[in-house]
C-alpha cells in the first residue's frame, strides 16, 4: 500500500489506536511522574498493613487503555483481511490496456 492510499478506515484506526496508546502510556505516565506518586503500581503499605501511598491512576485503567488500542488494531487487521483494498486507479483504463482500432 502506498502512503497516499489511506482511506477513512485507515485514518480512524491509526488515530484511535495511536491516541489510546499515547493516553495509556505517555500521558498517564507523565501524570504519575509530575504528581510524585510512588513508582510501584501497587499500593505501598507499612508494617501494620495501612496503605501509606498509592498510585494516582489505577494500573487497571492504564492497562485497559493500552488493551483497547491493541483491540482497535486487531479489528482493523481483521477488517483489512476481510475487505480487499481497492485503489483509486484500478478501474480506469490506461493507453496500454485500451483496445486498438
Amino acid at each position: 500500500m502506498q502512503s497516499n492510499d489511506v482511506d477513512l478506515v485507515d485514518r480512524l484506526a491509526m488515530y484511535l489506536s495511536g491516541g489510546l496508546l499515547l493516553l495509556g502510556i505517555v500521558v498517564t505516565g507523565l501524570i504519575e511522574t509530575l504528581d510524585g506518586a510512588p513508582r510501584s503500581p501497587a499500593a505501598t503499605t507499612n508494617d501494620a498493613g495501612e496503605v501509606i501511598a498509592q498510585p494516582t491512576i489505577d494500573p487497571n485503567i492504564r492497562t485497559a487503555l493500552v488493551v483497547a488500542a491493541l483491540l482497535v488494531l486487531l479489528v482493523y487487521a481483521i477488517y483489512r483481511l476481510a475487505v480487499p483494498h481497492v485503489g483509486s486507479g484500478t478501474g480506469s483504463t490506461t493507453p496500454e490496456t485500451q483496445p486498438s482500432d
